[in-house]
Order: C-alpha cells, then structure tokens, then sequence
C-alpha cells in the first residue's frame, strides 16, 4: 500500500534524509563568489535584453505544465504568487510577439496591464470570502487568455487589439467585478468604485514602465532602466560596466587594496585579466561576470528557508506540493534569467536592511545516493521560481504546486533564495547555513 503523501517531519528517518539531502545540495548550490563591492541601498534596475534574433524552442521544463507561458499567477493567503517557468524563458509563441511587435522582453510574462482589483477591495466577510476568491482567479484567467491571444495575433496592429483583445476583456472584467460586489453586497456594505477597474491598456514599451516598475513589485525602481543601470553602472553590464566599473573601482581601488592584505593573496577581483568572454545577462557558462556583487546585510537579517511541508512518496505523474517558509527574503525582484537578466544585478537591500530577490524550486532523479550526481547539466524534473511580492523579518509561508514527475526512483526536490538576478544571497559570515533547503521524495 502506498504511504501517505503528508509529511512525516518528527521521524528520524525524515530528518536523516533532510540533512543527507542539504549537504549533498550544498555542493552543487554553493559556488558563491566573493563579494567585490557593498554600495548604498539606492534602488536599482537593470535594463533586461531583448530576444535574440531567431525564436526557438525553449529547453524542457521551461514553460508551465500547460502551455500556458513564461509565468502563471495563483491566489494564495491573500496575494497574488508569481510563479515564472525556466526563469522567465519564453515560449515560441511570446518570443514571435515580441520580435513582430519590436516590443521589449516583459519580465513577467504578460502584455496587458489591469488595475489590481484586489488591492482596492474592503476587508471581504467570510460568508463571501470562496465567490470573491473564485472571481479573483476569473480575473487573471482572463488576462491569461488575452495574453495568449496577443502572442499569437498581436502582430494584426492596434485596430485589432483595441477590437479583439481589450474591449472583450474590459467586458468579461466589468461582469466579473460586479460578481464580486454582488458577493459582497449580499452581507456587508456594497464597495463603490470597483467598476473603474475594469479597463486595461497595453504595457509600457519600457522596461522600467508598467511591466517591470508597476506589475513586479518595483514601483519607484520601474523609471531606473534606462538611467543609472540603463547607462550607467549596470546599464553598460558586461561591456562598457564590467572594463570599466569594476577594473577601475574594485580592481584596482577599494576591493583592490582591502583584499591585498589577505594573507594568500588575491589572484583576481575583476575580469580584467580573464582569457574568458564577458558574461553577457544570459544562462552561458565559460563567461567571465564582472557585475559588483552589491549589498550584504547584517547577519541577524540574512536570509533563511526552509520546506514545511512534503510528501515523502508520491506515485508518477501525481501532483503533490511542497510549503515552503521563507524570513529575511523580501519576494520582490525576478530578472528573467531566460530573457537576459542572470548575473547582470547588482544584490539589493531594502530600506529595512533585507534582501531583495525571489526563490527557487526544483525536483531532479538521483541515480544513486553513493556519490554526486554526474549529470549537473541536466534539466531538473520540474523547475520554476517564485516571487510576489511578500516576505519580512517574519516567517511566512509559500505553497509550490508540482504538477507531478514522471520517472519512477528517488526525487531531490531543493528550494533555494535568490537576489534579484538569481545568485544565492551573501552572508555577513562564512560560518552562516545558506538559505537553502532538500527534501528526498520516493516516485513509485
């Protein structure tokens, strides 16, 4: 008979595997280089590439289980959960409707921009909590749907989108907000206003407007693209920035003479020297990154993880889910590793002193648990990372649902932070545990 799908966490057997599974991760997980530069906490952003010339087949396990993109939105405790596939890569379909448009690359995934409706609601009574909730996801299924259609017919021009994807979704959002003020009419005092919310426009051609600034949680950042980081320090990223910036200030000048002292010597702190090409914000190995490595916090407010809740066996193909609780991470910054952003951010602290970023999720098989694996090139199982918006010096929780796997054996399922451009958050000390966290799950 197949076990239960509940964790077990007060067995030994299940700590064993947890700690068995964090120190075999670690090393794969832990290739953290040292920090060149800690800067002020001024809010920066990196302008994100465009798609490269040919659309192609993004590689497996880079878009949602169904087809549906590069990023899918659920409702959970009150928030919106951003869940980006493959670290932002995009499917055919977006790629060919950014190239047709000459559009920029939207780190979220998504061409429409909505008024947040649930942002706008009053405390909603219990007795109408389930319609409310079930309206809010009708919402966003239905951006989802013009999204899709934009991708695949976008190209027809304004005419045709202002016709056949915004006018019918205003429609479909005007009965659905008045759905939800209807639930709420029915045991409490009616909202006013919410009709208002029902128009959506375009995203901003920017990268700094609506797509990055308003919808992921960047606001006051959303203008820097094409300033400070467009052309100043990490604007230039890994042309005129990583020669210039880093050979200059860190190379040769604070981290340059701190670092001198140390007693082995520094062999490099730049890529001054490198007989490698210049890291160019996409996922290519045999690269030389030359963005700062920014802000660290203090120790107390270093980031921590840990998984909740999982399953211990599962059968092929069935969905299960881990819960995963995060302190100290502030879930507000994905650079699309997929559409340019990887490395090219400098770490951010918020005002508070936490780190800004999101965190990732992956499953892969083990072929035995007698050695390290030997395929660290292969894609995992099931991949996605998340962001929305949460996170405080507070423990909170975040549930990732896994769609299922489909080889039987042992899975590794590992959740790690993430800054904004998808390394592993630096510690004040070396002695401090990563935010990271495995479980081992049995696929019968």
């Amino acid at each position: 008979m197949r076990r239960s799908t509940r964790a077990r966490r007060s067995s030994g057997n299940a700590r064993s595997k947890r700690l068995l599974a964090v120190v075999g991760t670690l090393a794969v997980f832990g290739g953290i280089v040292a920090v060149t530069q800690i800067s002020s906490a001024q809010d920066r952003r990196t302008t994100v590439r465009t798609a490269s010339a040919s659309c192609v087949a993004p590689s497996p396990g880079a878009t949602a289980p169904d087809g549906r993109g590069s990023t899918t939105r659920t409702w959970q405790n009150g928030r919106w959960v951003r869940n980006h596939w493959g670290d932002g890569q995009m499917s055919a379909a977006e790629c060919q409707a950014v190239k047709g448009g000459n559009a920029p690359v939207n780190t979220l995934g998504s061409t429409v921009n909505c008024p947040d409706v649930a942002g706008k609601l009053p405390q909603v009574p219990d007795q109408a909590r389930a319609e409310v909730d079930r309206n809010l996801a009708l919402l966003q299924k239905q951006i989802d749907e013009a999204n899709r259609r934009l991708a695949a017919e976008g190209r027809k021009g304004q005419n045709f989108i202002n016709n056949s994807v915004l006018r019918p979704l205003e429609d479909k959002r005007k009965a659905t907000i008045n759905r939800i003020v209807t639930a709420i009419d029915r045991v409490a005092q009616r909202p006013q206003g919410l009709d208002q919310l029902a128009k959506c426009t375009l995203a901003s051609n920017n990268n700094g407007g609506a797509n990055n600034g308003g919808q992921n949680g960047g606001g006051q950042t959303g203008g820097n693209s094409g300033g400070q980081n467009g052309g100043g320090q990490t604007g230039g990223n890994n042309g005129g920035q990583n020669g210039g910036n880093n050979g200059g200030q860190n190379g040769g000048g604070q981290n340059g003479g701190n670092n001198g002292g140390n007693a082995l010597g520094v062999l490099a702190n730049d890529c001054s020297k490198t007989k490698l090409e210049p890291h160019d914000g996409f996922q290519k190995g045999d690269r030389c990154v030359s963005t700062a490595f920014g802000e660290v916090g203090a120790a107390a407010n270093n980031p921590s993880l840990l998984i909740t809740d999982f399953p211990e066996e599962v059968q092929a193909n069935q969905p299960f889910s881990l819960r995963v609780s995060t302190r100290n991470l502030i879930r507000d910054r994905f650079l699309a590793a997929g559409q340019g952003g990887y490395y090219v951010e400098s770490s951010l602290l918020n005002d508070q002193g936490l780190v800004r970023g999101h965190f990732h999720t992956a499953c892969r098989m083990l072929q035995t648990t007698e050695a390290a694996p030997s395929n660290p090139q292969d894609v995992p199982a099931f991949f996605v990372a998340t962001e929305d918006g949460g996170g405080s010096n507070q423990a909170d929780q975040v549930t990732i649902q896994i769609p299922g796997l489909p080889q039987s054996g042992l899975a590794q399922c590992a959740v790690w932070a993430g800054d904004g451009s998808h390394r592993i958050p630096m510690m004040e000390r070396a002695n401090q545990t990563p935010a990271i966290d495995v479980v081992r799950i049995q696929v019968n």
